[in-house]
């Protein structure tokens, strides 16, 4: 197994002068040197071979003892430089202070046979000088949802840190899942994560908040230099175009989350990745009925902070967060608000070519126009109008964009039943459709229809050729949480078959796949309320 490790952050960085695993306050670095914990017993349960070949592995070395050894803490090649990461962060807008990685150790950078540079990073490897009297492992069910959903997210097309492999250590971790006082021993896990930097919001913000500006010149002049080098030199004008591209890729990761129906859960600065990766798996959720209230995470379930509706909100709140982090080496307000109004214009010009392209109305603005995409346009009204009539019943967001690919221009003509029953299986509860929701959403189905016919004749193209393009940006396979549920399931009583098939199917998230047609089935009754299936918490 052949690696080469440059290690760029550790060496250019300053490092917490201390060498142990002591839980206390470092001051003056961003980063501590820690190996991971030795597992007594560990098992590979799954890997992305694509993820191993990025990195210049063989199949044959991802199935080696020294791959295994490597990705469960107990082997440190002789070039890797293990540390874990000094940052801070605003938890549910409060600021919380030192945070750090807690449970997450970066083996080190490798430079890759195309010479990109990628961090390998351990997350469940054992305890930090940041795990703040937590025993830094994390647990199963936890690992299967991050290692699958990293990889599904990459594949529907979606910003984000990668997995190389999961694997079991062999030894039992306790956690109170649902902190309701009944704490029980779990499997424990690892899973390895991969990623260009691992560079969050919170970094800077930690400087920041300490004053330490020499760190934190230090810490953006090493991001400008290794992450964003075509930006120049570092100076304060670069730092403020910097920003602003920070600004640009978090907008276009707020669209892609919108587009797919992905919840965060803790959108919290410290997980929020300055290169625009979706970043730290914990209580995510896929909408499955449209629903912008809702949150997978049962922290926030009171107040909904992180709800799917208001997720480009924060995005935009955190920025700000950063914003104030850099200040003290811009020392001028003025730029750093005008990016973040840009933020606004560039997410709502974003969110709604994204939505034409859901409608297959992609080449609106060629046909009519770039006013389409403006405030107030005929693209706006059917945005708004679908919201409305999808909050009438409980409609699956990911069957609806794929039935409504299917429906001819020509159904416009139809009867009302008959159209709104092309979209059948979309609906969660037949009894809900009234002849009041028919109405409405046949209303809307012919004004769409009407656009979509309109476009066509303008521009020469067909039904087939919008289907094509709607099926390019609307998944068929998501890992909707029950699927996820369903294999940790099994995988708790040994059987891992669930998460290598999965991992299969949301590898073409776009295609039919007939052979694996059930795991496009929309929620069954019994996880609307059984836990993982519905809500999580932060355990992990």
């Amino acid at each position: 197994m052949d690696l080469k490790f440059s290690n760029r952050f550790s060496r250019q960085l300053p490092a917490d002068p201390l060498v142990d695993r002591r839980s206390r306050e470092v001051r003056g670095a961003c980063f501590s040197r820690v190996e991971p914990t030795p597992t007594s017993k560990p098992q590979l349960i799954a890997s992305s071979i694509e993820v191993a070949k990025d990195l210049g592995l063989t199949e044959e070395d991802v199935a080696s003892d020294e791959f295994l050894q490597m990705v469960t803490g107990n082997l440190v090649l002789k070039d890797m430089d293990p540390y874990a990461a000094c940052y801070g962060g605003h938890q549910f807008g409060n600021w919380a202070g030192q945070l750090g990685d807690g449970r997450a150790i970066a083996l080190g950078e490798v430079e890759t046979p195309s010479g990109k540079h990628l961090t390998l990073q351990l997350k469940g490897a054992g305890p930090t000088p940041y795990s703040r009297g937590a025993d830094g492992y994390a647990v199963l069910r936890s690992s299967i949802r991050e290692f699958l959903c990293s990889e599904a997210m990459h594949h529907l097309g979606v910003p984000t840190t990668r997995a190389l492999s999961l694997a079991l250590t062999g030894d039992e971790i306790v956690r109170d899942m649902l902190y309701d006082g009944n704490p029980a021993p779990e499997p424990g896990a690892i899973v390895c994560r991969v990623a260009p930097s691992f560079t969050r919001f919170g970094n800077f913000e930690l400087f920041g908040s300490r004053g330490e500006i020499d760190e934190l010149r230090q810490l953006l002049d090493f991001t400008i230099r290794t992450d964003f080098p075509h930006l120049g030199n570092p100076s304060p004008q670069t730092y403020i175009a910097w920003f602003s591209e920070v600004s640009q890729l978090t907008a276009q990761l707020m669209v892609h989350w919108m587009r797919v129906g992905f919840v965060h859960g803790v959108m919290n600065t410290d997980n929020l990745s300055v290169l625009g990766l979706t970043i730290d798996y914990g209580p995510y959720g896929w909408l499955e009925n449209f629903d912008p209230n809702w949150t997978p995470n049962t922290t926030d379930k009171t107040h909904g902070r992180y709800r799917y509706g208001a997720q480009p909100q924060v995005a935009q709140w955190n920025l700000a967060q950063l914003g104030n982090a850099i200040y003290p080496l811009i020392n001028d307000a003025e730029p750093l608000e005008a990016v973040l109004s840009d933020y606004v214009s560039h997410y709502r010009h974003g969110f709604r070519a994204m939505m034409a392209s859901k409608y297959g109305l992609a080449d609106w603005d060629e046909a009519e126009g770039p006013d389409v995409f403006s405030e107030g346009s005929h693209l706006d009204s059917l945005i708004h109008g679908l919201n409305s009539v999808m909050a009438l019943a409980e409609t699956d967001v990911t069957i609806f964009y794929r039935r409504l690919a299917d429906i001819p221009t020509s159904a416009m003509h139809e009867p009302d039943d008959i159209l709104v029953n092309r979209l059948g299986d979309a609906f969660y509860v037949k009894d809900q459709i009234t002849a009041r929701v028919i109405m409405a959403m046949s209303i809307w189905l012919r004004s769409y229809l009407d656009a979509a016919s309109t476009i066509a004749s303008k521009l020469g193209t067909d039904d087939a050729q919008r289907r094509s393009a709607m099926n390019n940006v609307n998944p068929k396979y998501v890992l909707r949480n029950y699927l996820a549920q369903l294999a940790i399931d099994q995988a708790t009583e040994g059987d891992y078959s669930m998460i290598g098939e999965l991992l299969e199917v949301l590898r073409q998230p776009y295609d039919e796949q007939p052979q694996f047609e059930h795991y496009a089935a929309k929620r069954p009754d019994w996880a609307r309320t059984k836990v993982g299936a519905s809500q999580l918490s932060c355990s992990s």
